[in-house]
C-alpha cells in the first residue's frame, strides 16, 4: 500500500478501535508483542457460542460429547488452512502455548537413541534456549553467516539425531530471519536434520505460508493469543513426515491411549489414527478452543487477512522507528539508541517486523535507567516491555554483555524484572515497544512526544553549583522541627501518626513497630504492595501501646468488603517468643527481590478478613524484630545515591560529576519490611515547592502521605514565612533530632506508587510526572532522603518526638571522622 492508503486505512482503524476496543480508551498499548488485544465482537461472539450450544468431554458418547469432538476437528482443520498447510501433510496439536510445543518436541528428541545434537540461533527466545539442557549437544549460532556456513558444510553431528531451532522473529527487536533455512537444511544435509520454527512472534501481524511440505519446517509452535488476543491457547504444527520422531515418546495420558492394562501385567495400546491424538494428554481445553473458532471468524471480518495486518504494522512501526531515531537532544546528542539488525529495514516486511528496541540516553551520553522509563510510562498509561524480554542472546549481542559481565551482573543482584538495570555503566536490558493490527498513527506520535516531552533536553546541560559551607547552628537555635512522625506497621497499608508529646522508640532497623508485618500472596509468597494493589492504601493499622495490640480497619470502599470491621494481633514486645505458639507458623517470602524468613498468622479469621478486603488470596505475615537488629536478616541497599546535586538534579537523566558523589551508601544497616532503608525522612519545604509547580500546571497538591516517610521536617512556625530552603536535604551529611544522630544516606528512588491517593486508593499523574522533570538524578527520580540511626553510647534507648528540634549537619561542615567520634564517644 502506498503512504495514502496507509493513511486511509489507519483511519479506518482508528473508528472500528473505538467501538471494539474500549478498554483502549485513553490508553497507549505498545506491548503487542508480548500479547495483543481481543475484540469486543470476539468476546460477545464465543459468549453467544457458550450460551447456545451444549459442549461435553469429548471423551464421551453423548450428543455434547460428540458436538464439541466435530467442533475441534474443524476448528483444528481451520487452522491448518489458515496457514496455507494441507491436512494430509501436516497436523495441529494443540497445547497450552508455544513453549508448551517447543517442551513437546524436545522430550521426544530426548527420548531418541543416543540423544540429539541441538543448534540454535543466538536470537532464539528463552523457550527455545532451554532445549539445550535434554540434549546430548549442542551449539549457539551467533550470526546468520554461521548458520548458512554449517548447512552448506559436511557437519553431520555425529551420525546422531539433529534439531536446529530458531525464531521467524525476533521478539526482542523484530529481525525478521531467513524463512528459507528449512528447505536449505533439508536439501544439503546427508544426515536428517530437522527444524523447528518459533513462528509465535511472526504470525502476530504476519502470514505465514507452509503450503510446500518439502520446504516447511518439521516443527512449527504457535501462540494464537499473539494473533488474536484471546484465547490462552498454543500450537504445535507437525510435519506428518517428521511425526515419527514421537514414536519413542513414553508418556501416555488419558484420551491417547485405546487400551491400559495395569493387573498384573503392564501394557497399552496407543492410538494411532492421528498424531494429535497421541500427544494431546488429557482432556483438551475444548471451551478455549471453541473461542478459537470465533476469534478466526471475528478477526477475518475486522482485519480481513493478516497479509493487510502486516502492511499496516510495517507501515506504523516505520513511523515509530524515524520517530525516535529523529530525537536529539540540545547538544546534539542522541536520545534513543536503536537496536536494529544491519540485515533488517524498517518499512520491509520481509525482513523487520513491527517492534522497535531501544534504551534512552541523557545528554551526557549515559544511560536512563529502564525501570524509570517504565514507571513514568505508566503513570502515562503507556503500556511497554523493558528488561531482558526473554531473549537472553540478542539482549547480550545487542549490550555488548560478555557472559562474565552476565555472571557478575547476577552476583550484583540483577534478576529479571528488578531495577538493577544499570551496572558498570552498561544497560542491563532494553526498552521494547511493538504495535499490532488495531494500533494506529495516534499511539506513535504519542509514545514520540512523551520522549519527548520526558527524555529531552533542549538546553544545555546546566553544571551543578557547588555546595555551600555554613556554620552550624546549635540545636536550640535551630528553625527547623519534626512537624511529624508516622510508622507504617504493614508494608504498603496506611500509616500510624505518632502522637505529639510521645517519645517514640528508635531501633537500628528504624523506628518502633515500622514495616514490621506485610500481606503475603498465597500462592507465590510474594509481599503484596500498592503498585499492584491500591486499595491497600484504605486498610488502616494502628498501634495500641497500651493494650499491646496492633488495630487493623478498613476505610472507604472497603468497609463494603467485609462484614468484620476490625482485627487485632498483639503486639508482643519479642515475636520470636511465639515461634512454636499455635498463632505462628514459619513460611518463607519475597520482600522487594529478598527471600524472607516470616511467621504467617495460623488464623483463618485474619486471612479472610484481609482476603475480602482486597480480593486476592493472602495472610497476614511477620518479620520480627527484636531490638538491637541480630535477628535481622535484611539490610539497606546498596545503590543509595548520596548527596544529589540539586542543579544536576533538575538535569533530565544526569549523572553525577564527581567521585564523592558516585560513593554508595555507608556500611548496609540493618531493615525489617522497608524497601530500601530503615528510616525515610522529607522536607515540608521540598513538599511546598514541588506543589507549587503542581499547581502552576493545573494539578493537585500532593500530600505528605503519598511520600510514606517517617519523618517530615519542617520549618519551625516561629520562623517567619518565605524563608523555606527546598531541597536543601539533598546537602545534609547528618541530621541532629532532639538527643539523636542521624546519618542521610542518599536519597529515595521513586516509582509510581507515589501517584495513590492515600484517601480513596486511586491513582492520579501527579506528583510523579512533576518529579520526572525536576528530580531526575541519573536517570532515576527521586524526593526524600533515606535516613538510619546513628548509635551512641550515651543513649541505650533512643527516641524521637513530634515537635523535636532538627539540626542538619552539611557535607564540607565538619570532618567526617571528627563528627562520627563525637557521636559514639
Amino acid at each position: 500500500m502506498d503512504e495514502a492508503e496507509c493513511i486511509r486505512y489507519n483511519s479506518a482503524i482508528q473508528q472500528l478501535r473505538t467501538r471494539e476496543y474500549p478498554m483502549l480508551q485513553d490508553t497507549t498499548y505498545l506491548d503487542h508483542a508480548g500479547t495483543t488485544l481481543y475484540s469486543k465482537s470476539l468476546m460477545e461472539r464465543f459468549s453467544a457460542d457458550m450460551v447456545a450450544n451444549l459442549y461435553g468431554n469429548p471423551h464421551s458418547a453423548s450428543n455434547a460429547s460428540q458436538l464439541t469432538t466435530r467442533r475441534i476437528e474443524d476448528v483444528r482443520l481451520r487452522l491448518l488452512q489458515m496457514f496455507n498447510a494441507d491436512p494430509a501433510e501436516f497436523d495441529v496439536v494443540f497445547v497450552a502455548n508455544a513453549t508448551a510445543g517447543i517442551k513437546l518436541v524436545a522430550e521426544a528428541f530426548r527420548d531418541q537413541d543416543g540423544g540429539f545434537w541441538y543448534g540454535y540461533h543466538r536470537d532464539a527466545h528463552t523457550s527455545l534456549i532451554g532445549v539445550r539442557e535434554v540434549a546430548a549437544t549442542h551449539r549457539c549460532f551467533t550470526t546468520d553467516g554461521e548458520v548458512n556456513a554449517w548447512i552448506d558444510s559436511d557437519e553431520n553431528g555425529s551420525g546422531s539425531t539433529q534439531l536446529f531451532a530458531y525464531p521467524a522473529q525476533s521478539n526482542m527487536n523484530g529481525r525478521r530471519l531467513p524463512l528459507g533455512w528449512s528447505r536449505r537444511i533439508r536439501a544439503n544435509k546427508q544426515n536428517a536434520v530437522y527444524t523447528l520454527l518459533d513462528a509465535a512472534a511472526l504470525v502476530s501481524t504476519s502470514p505465514l505460508n507452509l503450503g510446500n511440505p518439502d520446504e516447511a519446517p518439521d516443527f512449527t509452535v504457535l501462540s494464537l493469543y499473539k494473533i488474536f488476543g484471546f484465547p490462552d491457547l498454543g500450537a504445535l504444527i507437525v510435519r506428518q513426515a517428521s511425526a515419527s520422531m514421537f514414536d519413542k515418546r513414553r508418556y501416555f495420558g488419558g484420551g491417547t491411549v485405546d487400551m491400559v492394562v495395569c493387573l498384573k501385567e503392564q501394557w497399552h495400546a496407543k492410538k494411532a489414527d492421528s498424531l494429535h491424538e497421541r500427544l494431546e494428554d488429557g482432556t483438551l481445553p475444548i471451551h478455549s478452543i471453541m473461542a478459537l473458532d470465533s476469534a478466526m471468524t471475528v478477526h477475518q471480518e475486522l482485519y480481513t487477512s493478516l497479509e493487510r495486518v502486516s502492511w499496516h504494522t510495517t507501515f506504523l512501526v516505520q513511523r515509530l522507528y524515524e520517530g525516535l531515531l529523529s530525537l536529539r537532544h540540545g547538544n546534539g546528542h542522541e536520545v534513543c539508541h536503536v537496536y536494529k539488525d544491519p540485515a533488517s529495514t524498517y518499512g520491509d516486511s520481509l525482513t523487520q517486523g513491527p517492534i522497535v528496541a531501544f534504551n534512552l540516553c541523557n545528554p551526557f551520553g549515559g544511560w536512563v535507567s529502564n525501570a524509570e522509563v517504565e514507571k513514568l510510562a505508566a503513570i502515562k498509561n503507556i503500556h511497554l516491555r523493558t528488561g531482558g524480554l526473554c531473549n537472553p542472546g540478542g539482549v547480550a549481542s545487542s549490550l555488548g554483555l560478555a557472559p562474565w559481565e552476565m555472571r557478575d551482573n547476577f552476583s550484583a543482584g540483577q534478576r529479571c524484572g528488578n531495577d538493577n538495570d544499570i551496572i558498570h555503566a552498561k544497560p542491563t536490558g532494553i526498552i521494547r515497544v511493538s504495535v499490532g493490527a488495531m494500533s494506529t498513527l495516534s499511539d506513535v506520535e504519542y509514545f514520540v512526544a512523551f520522549v519527548r516531552e520526558f527524555f529531552v533536553q533542549d538546553s544545555p546541560p546546566l553544571d551543578a553549583s557547588p555546595m555551600t559551607v555554613v556554620e552550624v547552628e546549635p540545636p536550640t537555635q535551630s528553625r527547623l522541627h519534626v512537624e511529624s512522625l508516622s510508622v507504617y506497621p504493614i508494608k504498603s497499608c496506611a500509616g500510624f501518626s505518632v502522637p505529639p508529646g510521645t517519645a517514640w522508640e528508635v531501633r537500628p532497623e528504624g523506628l518502633v513497630w515500622d514495616r514490621e508485618w506485610c500481606l503475603v500472596h498465597q500462592g507465590t509468597g510474594a509481599a503484596l504492595s500498592q503498585k499492584r494493589y491500591p486499595k491497600m492504601a484504605l486498610i488502616r493499622p494502628s498501634i495500641d501501646v497500651e493494650k499491646g495490640v496492633l488495630r487493623v480497619k478498613l476505610a472507604g470502599v472497603l468497609q463494603e468488603t467485609t462484614t468484620t470491621h476490625e482485627i487485632t494481633v498483639p503486639l508482643s514486645a519479642d515475636p520470636r517468643l511465639f515461634a512454636e505458639d499455635a498463632m505462628y507458623k514459619d513460611a518463607s517470602a519475597k520482600v522487594c527481590g529478598d527471600a524472607i524468613k516470616a511467621k504467617t498468622y495460623r488464623s483463618s479469621d485474619i486471612s479472610d478478613f484481609f482476603t475480602q478486603a482486597l480480593g486476592v488470596a493472602c495472610h497476614l505475615a511477620r518479620f520480627p524484630a527484636v531490638g538491637n537488629g541480630s535477628g535481622v536478616s535484611r539490610h539497606s541497599k546498596a545503590h543509595l545515591q548520596k548527596y544529589p546535586k540539586t542543579g544536576a538534579m533538575r538535569v533530565p537523566g544526569a549523572f553525577p560529576e564527581t567521585a564523592a558523589m558516585m560513593a554508595g551508601a555507608c556500611v548496609s544497616k540493618p531493615i525489617l519490611l522497608a524497601n530500601e532503608s530503615p528510616i525515610l525522612t522529607i522536607s515540608r519545604a521540598s513538599l511546598n515547592r514541588l506543589n507549587e509547580m503542581i499547581k502552576a500546571e493545573g494539578g493537585k497538591a500532593a500530600q505528605a502521605e503519598v511520600f510514606r516517610a517517617n519523618i517530615v521536617v519542617a520549618e519551625h512556625p516561629a520562623y517567619p514565612p518565605g524563608l523555606e530552603e527546598p531541597y536543601a536535604e539533598d546537602e545534609w551529611r547528618y541530621v541532629q533530632i532532639g538527643q539523636q544522630f542521624f546519618e542521610m544516606l542518599g536519597g529515595c528512588r521513586r516509582c509510581q506508587m507515589v501517584c495513590i491517593d492515600q484517601q480513596t486508593g486511586e491513582r492520579n499523574q501527579e506528583p510523579f510526572v512533576t518529579l520526572s522533570k525536576t528530580r531526575r538524578f541519573e536517570g532515576r527520580v527521586y524526593f526524600g532522603e533515606h535516613t538510619c540511626h546513628v548509635s551512641s553510647l550515651s543513649t541505650q534507648n533512643p527516641t524521637i518526638t513530634v515537635g523535636d528540634a532538627v539540626r542538619p549537619i552539611r557535607d564540607g561542615e565538619v570532618d567526617e571522622n571528627s563528627v562520627l567520634r563525637a557521636l559514639v564517644g
